[in-house]
């Protein structure tokens, strides 16, 4: 099935690409949460507007990424949350949390959809996620999860 990606799929493409992917793929979880529409004749005009819209949120150059990067890594990211006697959190972190932790700690202002965690965190401690910053550049930091 031939679908217009709306944002960007690991492993699949960016925003306003058009991508050609197994029918189930497409129906039962592309297009219900909202990362495609299905593609046709009309739905090819949307292609440059969502391009047009991801290029203005995107960083644009190599170098860019790179001074993002640099700017990243001089960051302590630290979150304070809910959690129990033994040191399990009620709920668990989101990439919208750490992306709220990056810019209070005086980051730049990350897309929470740039963030990628390997499993999801729901203890205090130390913790690793990246940032994809550039199809090229990427930063690995460190997020230290403590009580509240």
């Amino acid at each position: 099935m031939k679908i217009i990606l709306t944002n960007e799929v690991s492993g699949l493409g960016a925003a306003g690409d058009v991508v050609e992917v197994k029918d189930g793929y497409a129906r039962n979880y592309l297009v219900p949460r909202g990362f495609a529409i299905r593609w046709t004749k009309g739905g090819e005009k949307d292609v440059e507007q969502i391009r047009r819209a991801r290029r203005v949120r995107e960083i644009q150059t190599l170098d860019d990424a790179n001074t993002v990067k640099t700017q990243l890594q001089g960051v302590k990211v630290r979150l304070q949350t809910r959690a129990g006697d033994t040191g399990r959190l009620f709920g668990s972190v989101t990439p919208a949390d750490i992306a709220q932790a990056i810019k209070s700690a005086g980051g730049p202002d990350v897309d929470k959809r740039r963030i990628e965690l390997d499993s999801p965190i729901k203890t205090v401690g130390a913790h690793q996620f990246t940032v994809r910053l550039h199809p090229e550049v990427s930063a690995k930091l460190d997020l230290e999860v403590v009580s509240a």
